[in-house]
């Protein structure tokens, strides 16, 4: 057998994590317990069994599953204290990974009702991610993101708190949900307030619909980085535009399968898009419903995808310079990276 390092032990920076996804199953579980929520059967039972629900998102029937699931999660959160529980165990379980960077993805609108107000909620995220990245040691920022199913006033409203809050901890702006619904030229404006205010822009794009939603991303929206992005692999022209900008496409293995864009793991273009040029950073997208977290998705490229420990930290790397990191950050993340290589594989 092949002897091979370990792939928790490689520094990597974590660049897709959805805010609700992120929680254990045991939590959501405790907190439905706390506050009397009925969570859908489906999602129990993926939650007690350790089993991802069997989505297919590729139509609108399963789109719309899919987020009845991750909706009643959400409806969990309901005080100060399980925000904070819940940034505390994504840094935990990311440290357990090998992460050194995690830039966590959320929508202050979805938990403002609950929590005093849109200020107040990101002012407490902000607060709990600050304390949880003392403690722990590792490195937070948090990616503001708007909703394409929302009116495009909404996202210029995010926009604008998240450029106020960029000397907090907000490093980037985000557009997620179903890319079939809201063209993104209609969130041009919301993107030019954040980019105005020096944050990246790292819209979703190319999961769901195909190679033009990257497209889109890249032209109206001056993307920086791309949510996914997989479905660029289907036009070899774009895939040369992304490498030659060095715009980082978000990869996360796991979901694409879990969510019906790709059949098998082995569909997913990891290697084509790598062989491209194209930067990387994997990501677990939303572990509570995906089953997986960061490290596993790294796993997948070396049994899946036959990626060598050599190609597995360059793509470590690419997460890393594909982060809204401080310099210092970065410079340590790719030094403990080339330490990690060479070890002896065990």
């Amino acid at each position: 057998m092949e002897r091979v390092r370990d792939l928790s032990e490689l520094p990597k920076a974590h660049l897709h994590l959805h805010f609700t996804g992120s929680m254990r199953p045991g939590t959501v579980l405790e907190l439905a317990d706390k506050y009397g929520v009925r969570l859908p059967e489906a999602l129990v039972d993926a939650l007690t069994s350790g089993e991802p629900p069997r989505l297919r998102a590729t139509d609108e029937r399963g789109w719309f599953r899919f987020q009845r699931l991750y909706d009643a999660a959400r409806s969990c959160l309901r005080e100060p204290e399980d925000i904070r529980r819940l940034i505390r165990e994504a840094a935990e379980e990311d440290v357990k990974d090998g992460s050194g960077w995690l830039e966590i993805q959320v929508d202050p609108t979805s938990y403002a009702p609950r929590l005093g107000g849109l200020i107040p909620a990101l002012e407490i995220i902000l607060d709990a991610v600050d304390t949880t990245s003392r403690e722990t040691g590792l490195g937070m920022r948090v990616l503001v993101a708007a909703n394409r199913m929302k009116h495009p006033l909404d996202a210029r409203t995010l926009a604008r708190l998240a450029v106020r809050y960029a000397d907090r901890g907000v490093v980037g702006f985000g557009l997620s949900n179903d890319e079939r619904r809201g063209m993104a030229r209609d969130f041009d404006r919301a993107f030019h307030i954040a980019r105005e205010g020096g944050l990246l822009s790292a819209p979703h794009g190319g999961e769901l619909t195909g190679p033009a939603s990257v497209r889109d991303c890249l032209d109206d929206l001056h993307a920086t980085r791309i949510g996914h992005g997989v479905r660029a692999a289907e036009d070899p022209r774009l895939l040369k535009r992304l490498a030659d900008r060095g715009v980082t496409c978000e990869v996360c293995p796991a979901s694409n399968v879990a969510l019906g864009v790709y059949e098998k793991p082995e569909d997913v273009p990891l290697r084509t898009l790598f062989e491209a040029g194209v930067p990387l950073a994997l990501g677990a997208d939303d572990p509570l419903l995906f089953g997986s977290r960061l490290a596993a998705q790294y796993e997948i490229a070396r049994h899946v995808h036959g990626f060598t420990d050599a190609e597995l930290a360059e793509l470590a790397r690419q997460s890393v310079r594909g982060s809204a990191a401080p310099e210092k950050v970065r410079e340590r993340l790719l030094a403990d990276v080339d330490d990690w290589l060479a070890r002896p594989a065990a």
